[in-house]
């Protein structure tokens, strides 16, 4: 950890250990933002999001509001901790399912989903964030964005209550 705090400029981690699952995997240290290439979980973002992503941040910048990234893109071994760790916590996977997705699933491994705070940022994009195609996607998950290019001549689609009404989360067999 020492290590890996110094490579990013001694700034605090906010990272559990996850059986050897850190940085590389998609874990960010605390105060990351849209901006920190040096950070795999910003850095494996898709261009595109992360590109709007940043449009959009520098905005709030100026209404004094800081975007803080406390997920992005994340490893496929990552996202299976995080979903075990939701089944432990509410106790199956038909209720962890209302929370995590699984690796085959989910938009953040395949780059195309961030979790940001804090609130107030939160509360900036939820109102500004159709003019950059950025759409809260759960109802459930305030924190949770993606990119809906459509959004900014449509505005942002209806939201799911949850990841698990969502169908592209929904596991399909091989």
């Amino acid at each position: 950890m020492a290590a890996i705090a110094k490579a990013l400029g001694y700034r605090l981690l906010r990272i559990r250990h996850r059986g050897g699952l850190g940085v590389d995997d998609g874990a960010v240290p605390y105060r990351t933002s849209v901006f920190d290439d040096d950070v795999p979980g910003v850095a494996n973002l898709d261009p595109a999001f992360l590109a709007a992503l940043r449009r959009a941040a520098a905005d709030a910048a100026g209404d004094g509001v800081r975007f803080s990234v406390n997920s992005g893109w994340r490893s496929p071994a990552y996202q299976a901790q995080l979903r075990r760790e939701a089944v432990a916590e509410h106790g199956s996977e038909q209720a962890a399912a209302r929370w995590v997705s699984t690796p085959e699933t989910s938009s953040h491994v395949k780059g195309q989903a961030i979790d940001l705070g804090p609130a107030k940022a939160q509360a900036w994009l939820s109102e500004h964030g159709a003019r950059y195609g950025l759409c809260r996607i759960y109802r459930n998950e305030p924190w949770h964005y993606e990119l809906r290019p459509e959004a900014v001549e449509h505005g942002c689609p209806p939201m799911y209550a949850n990841p698990s009404e969502d169908p592209r989360t929904r596991h399909r067999p091989d």
